[in-house]
């Protein structure tokens, strides 16, 4: 049965199900491109912010919504801004622009080559049932703030530290 067939039989409230999915899908994917492909770069950190927010969505959908909340924390509340910084504090290079780093496309190509031969070889396992003894958002937010509050505070004080040097180096040098 070929795929045009068994699209055409699906029921139509199950299409409508997959519209959130095709949707997500659409937005993640034209953000990566862009962000891969622009030319400017405060627009392609955007651009990957957007991507970022789609990959969110898609936890959200999975019902997974503590993973879809550290994505939109971590990727698009501090990495994002972390590269929008540094592309905003940076002096632009100036240079020939247009030449194909061979180099680079050789070694880009030799890992995609790497990735999809590990992925055709592994075998993966079939999907376990959840157990009683599932992980939930209470209990992380229970252990960081028992068993791990110390390494939880060391992070936040490096993390601090790290921003006030990058301040401190950032106002020195329009000195």
């Amino acid at each position: 049965m070929s795929f045009a067939l068994s699209f055409a039989q699906m029921n139509p409230m199950h299409l409508l199900s997959m519209l959130p999915f095709v949707v997500i899908a659409a937005i993640t994917l034209v953000g990566a491109l862009a962000a891969a492909t622009l030319p400017n770069l405060v627009h392609a950190a955007l651009s990957l912010v957007l991507a970022f927010l789609g990959i969110a969505a898609f936890y959200f959908l999975l019902g997974a919504e503590f993973i879809g909340l550290v994505q939109v924390l971590v990727y698009v509340g501090a990495v994002a801004v972390l590269i929008v910084f540094t592309i905003l504090l940076t002096r632009p290079v100036f240079g020939k622009r247009g030449d194909l780093n061979w180099s680079g496309l050789l070694v880009s190509m030799a890992v995609l080559v790497g990735l999809l031969w590990a992925l055709v070889r592994t075998t993966f396992p079939a999907a376990q049932p959840i157990g009683a003894n599932a992980l939930t958002v209470l209990g992380i937010g229970q252990k960081l703030m028992t068993e791990y509050v110390w390494p939880l505070q060391a992070v936040g004080v490096i993390l601090t530290a790290a921003l006030i040097g990058a301040i401190v180096l950032a106002m020195e040098e329009r000195r």
